[in-house]
C-alpha cells in the first residue's frame, strides 16, 4: 500500500510538471491558468493511475505511458517552435509527412537541448527509483486505491460544471471557442489532446454567437452576391446545421463592387502559392523578376499571411478557397469528395477557361492530388505523377516546372493555370537546399548571413521562374492578356527573427509582424503600381482576384473580403489574436492595442468564433454540394 502511494504522488508530480514545464517554456508567463493546469494535470494523472492500478503496476505499460507522455510533449514543444501551434491529431496520424523535414526538426531539438533534457528527466528519475526498488513493480492491486481513484474522477466530472460556472472564459475556451494554443495555455497540454478525441469521436457542436439578422441592402449599390434566398431555404431546411449556415450567410453584409472591378476581366490568370514567400524576398538586385511585379502591379501595403497548424497545406487551402481550415483535421483531405464551386477552376471554367495546376514536389503530399480534384481542374502535373523535371532533388526547381509545364496552355485561348511552388523550402544552407546550391553565387558577396542569403537563393529559383513566364508571354503576344498572381503559403519560418529582420526594411515583431507579407497582382499592362494601404490577409485573396475578372461569387458565403472593396478589414490569427483597422489583439497576453473601449474586442472575437464554426460546418457538411442542389444547379 505504501509503495503504491508513493508511486501515485510520483506519478502525479510528473504530468503536473510536464504540463507546468511546457506552459513555462511555450507561454513564458503565469497567470491564474496555472491552477486550471495544476487540477487538470492531477485529475487527469488519477485517470492513467486507474488504468495503472487495474493492470497490476505492469512496469512495461508505465514506462510505455511515461515514454509516450515524454515523447508528446517534446514533439510538441518542437512543433510549436516551428509552426507556433500545438499538433493536431490529424498531423500526429500523418507524422510521416512532417518528419520529411527532419533536419530542421533536428536543429530545433539542438537549439533547445536544454529544455528537451527537462523534459527528459521525470523517465530517468523513475528509471532510477526503479533500479533502487524504491518503486516496486508489478504488485497485487489495492482495493481501497482503486475506490479512491473512483472517487477522484467522479471530483473530475463535477470539476467540468465547477468551471463553466465559474468562469465565462474559462468556458468558452473550454467548449472549443477558443485556437489549440489557447486550450492548452489554459486547460494543459494532455486536456487539449483529450477535448480532441472528444470532439472526433463523438462531434463538437458550437453555436453561432450574436448574429446581426437579415441585412437591408441598399439598392443604389452593386454588390459581389447571388441572388439567393437563404430565409426561404432556412425556413424549408430539415437539417439544423445547414439551416444554421444559411441563417448566418443571410446576416452577411456582401462586399460592394467597386472601381477595379472587372479590371482584368476576359485575361487569363496564372496563380502562384509561393513556398515560404515573403516580402523580404523582393529584392533589386537578387530578386529582379518579383521586384518588377512588385514596383509595376499592386502594392499591398498591409498584407499578412498568418500561419495555421498544418502550414504549407492550411495555407494553401485559405488562399484557395477563402475558408478558415479545420483544426483537428487536413481541410486539404476533408474536401476531397466535396463540391467546391467558388473554385478558381470551377469559376473560370465556367466562363470558358481552361484550367491545369501543378506542383514541383510529390504528387501525393498533403494529399494534394485529392485537393487538386476536389477543386475542379482539368489536369494535375507533379512529381511522380507526369511532371518531367528532377524529382531526385530537394527541393525540386520552380523554374523547370516552367520550363516543363508552360507550353500545357500558353496557346488556349483563355487559360487559368495554378501553381504551387517549392523552391522556397527551407532549409536555407547549401548542404540541405539544392536550390541555394544552384544560386550561391548570386547572392555569396552581399552582406547577411549565410542563411538569409540562402532564402534569398532559395526565392531566386521563383524569381527565375517568373522571369521565363514573362518572356514566354512575351513571345506569344500574350503578356497584356495575364494576369500573374503570387501569394505566400506562410512566412519564412525556416529563418530566426533576427535572420528576417537582416532582409527586411524595419524591423518585425515575433507577434505580427514576421507574418507581413506581399501580394503580388501584375498584369503586362499595368502603367504605374497601384498602392493599397488596406489591412488584409491570405483569406481575402479569392475575393479579390474574382472581383478584378468580374467573376459571379457571393461574397457572403466566403470568410474573407475583396481588399479592394470599403469592407471592415480582419486580419485573423489562428490563436484567434487579430488585426483590425483599430487596432491588434495579442489573445496570448489578452491585450489590445487601441484605447477603444466596450465590447469590441469581444464582438470581433465572436465574429472569429463565427467564422471558425461555419467554415467547418461547410466543410463536413459538404454545405456547397447542399446548395446548389437545393438551388437546382447541380
Amino acid at each position: 500500500m505504501r509503495n503504491k502511494i508513493i508511486f501515485s504522488f510520483i506519478f502525479l508530480f510528473i504530468i503536473t510538471y510536464f504540463e507546468l514545464l511546457f506552459n513555462i517554456v511555450i507561454f513564458k508567463h503565469i497567470n491564474i491558468n496555472i491552477l486550471y493546469i495544476i487540477i487538470f494535470s492531477i485529475m487527469i494523472g488519477l485517470e492513467l493511475l486507474f488504468i495503472i492500478f487495474l493492470f497490476k503496476m505492469n512496469r512495461k505499460l508505465i514506462y510505455t505511458i511515461l515514454t509516450l507522455l515524454t515523447l508528446f510533449f517534446i514533439s510538441n514543444y518542437v512543433y510549436y517552435q516551428v509552426y507556433d501551434s500545438i499538433i493536431s491529431l490529424a498531423s500526429f496520424i500523418n507524422g510521416k509527412q512532417v518528419l520529411e523535414f527532419y533536419d530542421k526538426i533536428l536543429e530545433v531539438i539542438i537549439n533547445n537541448i536544454f529544455i528537451i533534457i527537462l523534459f527528459i528527466i521525470p523517465l530517468i528519475i523513475v528509471v532510477i527509483l526503479d533500479i533502487n526498488k524504491i518503486i516496486e513493480f508489478n504488485s497485487k492491486s489495492s482495493q481501497k486505491i482503486l475506490y479512491i481513484l473512483v472517487v477522484a474522477l467522479l471530483v473530475r466530472l463535477s470539476l467540468f460544471s465547477y468551471i463553466h460556472f465559474l468562469d465565462n472564459n474559462a468556458r468558452k475556451i473550454y467548449n472549443n471557442e477558443s485556437s489549440a494554443v489557447l486550450l492548452t495555455k489554459e486547460f494543459g497540454l494532455i486536456n487539449k489532446l483529450n477535448i480532441d478525441l472528444t470532439n472526433n469521436i463523438f462531434g463538437d457542436k458550437k453555436d453561432i454567437i450574436s448574429t446581426d439578422g437579415d441585412v437591408d441592402i441598399e439598392p443604389v449599390k452593386e454588390y459581389n452576391m447571388m441572388d439567393i434566398d437563404f430565409t426561404s431555404l432556412a425556413e424549408n431546411e430539415t437539417n439544423e446545421s445547414i439551416k444554421t449556415i444559411y441563417n448566418y450567410f443571410n446576416s452577411q453584409t456582401p462586399t460592394e463592387k467597386n472601381v477595379y472591378t472587372g479590371m482584368f476581366k476576359g485575361k487569363n490568370l496564372i496563380v502562384f502559392v509561393a513556398e515560404a514567400f515573403s516580402d523580404i524576398a523582393i529584392n533589386k538586385d537578387a530578386t529582379p523578376n518579383l521586384y518588377k511585379l512588385y514596383n509595376e502591379g499592386f502594392q499591398f501595403k498591409n498584407f499578412y499571411t498568418p500561419i495555421f497548424p498544418v502550414s504549407t497545406a492550411d495555407g494553401e487551402f485559405i488562399t484557395d478557397t477563402s475558408l478558415i481550415p479545420m483544426e483537428n483535421e487536413w481541410s486539404t483531405y476533408r474536401i476531397k469528395d466535396n463540391f467546391m464551386p467558388f473554385s478558381y477552376a470551377n469559376l473560370f471554367e465556367n466562363i470558358g477557361y481552361t484550367s491545369q495546376a501543378f506542383h514541383d514536389h510529390s504528387a501525393t503530399y498533403y494529399n494534394r492530388d485529392l485537393y487538386i480534384a476536389a477543386m475542379g481542374y482539368n489536369s494535375y502535373k507533379a512529381c511522380k505523377m507526369n511532371l518531367n523535371i528532377d524529382c531526385t532533388l530537394w527541393p525540386e526547381s520552380d523554374l523547370e516546372m516552367m520550363h516543363a509545364t508552360i507550353d500545357d496552355y500558353i496557346n488556349d485561348e483563355h487559360f487559368l493555370s495554378y501553381y504551387m511552388s517549392v523552391s522556397g523550402h527551407l532549409l536555407y544552407t547549401r548542404t540541405g537546399n539544392a536550390m541555394v546550391r544552384k544560386n550561391w553565387d548570386v547572392v555569396s558577396n552581399l552582406a547577411y548571413s549565410d542563411k538569409a542569403k540562402g532564402y534569398l537563393a532559395a526565392q531566386l529559383e521563383l524569381d527565375k521562374a517568373i522571369g521565363y513566364t514573362i518572356e514566354r508571354l512575351t513571345e506569344a503576344g500574350k503578356l497584356n492578356d495575364t494576369v500573374i498572381m503570387i501569394s505566400a503559403d506562410h512566412y519564412p519560418y525556416g529563418l530566426t527573427l533576427d535572420e528576417i529582420n537582416e532582409l527586411s526594411s524595419y524591423i518585425k515583431d515575433d507577434t505580427f509582424e514576421k507574418h507581413r507579407n506581399e501580394l503580388l497582382i501584375w498584369s503586362g499592362d499595368m502603367e504605374k503600381p497601384i498602392e493599397v494601404d488596406k489591412i488584409a490577409s491570405s483569406l481575402d485573396v479569392l475575393p479579390t482576384i474574382l472581383n478584378l475578372f468580374g467573376i459571379e461569387y457571393d461574397s457572403r458565403m466566403l470568410m474573407g473580403r475583396d481588399i479592394l472593396s470599403p469592407s471592415k478589414p480582419l486580419v485573423i490569427y489562428s490563436n484567434r489574436s487579430f488585426i483590425t483597422d483599430l487596432g491588434r489583439y495579442n489573445s496570448i497576453k489578452q491585450i489590445f492595442s487601441s484605447t477603444v473601449e466596450g465590447e469590441y474586442v469581444n464582438n470581433v472575437l465572436n465574429s472569429i468564433n463565427n467564422k471558425y464554426i461555419i467554415s467547418k460546418s461547410i466543410i463536413q457538411n459538404d454545405f456547397y454540394r447542399v446548395l446548389y442542389k437545393a438551388l437546382g444547379k447541380v
